[in-house]
């Protein structure tokens, strides 16, 4: 009997002083996409007020608290206790990936560190995040596109979008200039998969969209059409 594929497994690492707690619940789900979260710690001064809001939460999701107490005014231990733990965690041999949880970019190059080893490393941060932390994880995720969505009444409710889909279009166009063709039509998975490449926090919800396909279509600038065996393919509307 073949084996079963485990998981690739993940150490999610929390900055909480740069964390809002509401993002809990769709961060798991979302690090649920590239793997199993073995490892769940989190970093702050829980002794104060400021950090309640995360005091359900940490049960919920089984979170491990890593107190640190601000003994100094403008020192943030909790920076330094997880960078601590990840290299510990990294020369343990244990983990195929970390999940950095933060919009400091003091981690950028924690997680430039990591990914030398040739360890993976997912981003989790606000829209303000520096590019810098962003571009050394292999993938960003904005906290923003985790927030919960409010209820649906009745009709279907729009995705919040935190940009408009017309400023994908330079980024849909030089992904597409990687990509050889004759005609001009090329395949929407290909062009997807440039995207990746070439820009770590690329994400749809980010444009109020839950597909590529959606994205392409709300831009206005390309036309997209479904051909045999259930593929799709796009180009500029500028070519006849």
């Amino acid at each position: 009997m073949a084996l079963e594929m485990r998981l690739p497994r993940l150490a999610v690492l929390i900055d909480a002083d740069n964390t809002s707690s509401q993002i809990a619940e769709g961060l798991f789900e979302e690090i649920a996409k590239f793997g199993e979260a073995s490892v769940r710690r989190i970093y702050g001064d829980f002794s104060g007020s400021r950090l309640k809001s995360w005091a359900d939460i940490l049960q919920r999701h089984a979170i491990d608290v890593h107190q640190q107490f601000a003994y100094t005014k403008g020192k943030n231990a909790s920076d330094i206790a997880l960078v601590i733990d990840a290299m510990d965690l990294l020369h343990s041999g244990r983990l195929d990936g970390f999940c950095l949880v933060s919009s400091d970019s003091d981690f950028t190059r924690l997680a430039s560190r990591l990914r030398e080893q040739g360890t993976d490393v997912y981003g989790f941060g606000l829209q303000k995040t520096p590019e810098s932390f962003r571009q050394a994880c292999r993938r960003f995720v904005y906290t923003e596109n985790l927030l919960p969505r409010p209820a649906m009444t009745g009709a279907k409710s729009e995705q919040k979008s935190l940009e408009s889909p017309g400023n994908a279009v330079s980024i849909l166009i030089k992904a597409m200039s990687q990509i050889e063709s004759e005609d001009g039509w090329v395949m929407l998975g290909r062009v997807g998969q440039h995207i990746s490449n070439l820009f770590s926090d690329f994400d749809v919800r980010t444009y109020g969209c839950s597909k590529l396909s959606d994205l392409v279509r709300k831009t206005g600038a390309f036309d997209i059409e479904k051909i045999d065996g259930g593929h799709m393919r796009m180009r500029p509307k500028s070519i006849a």
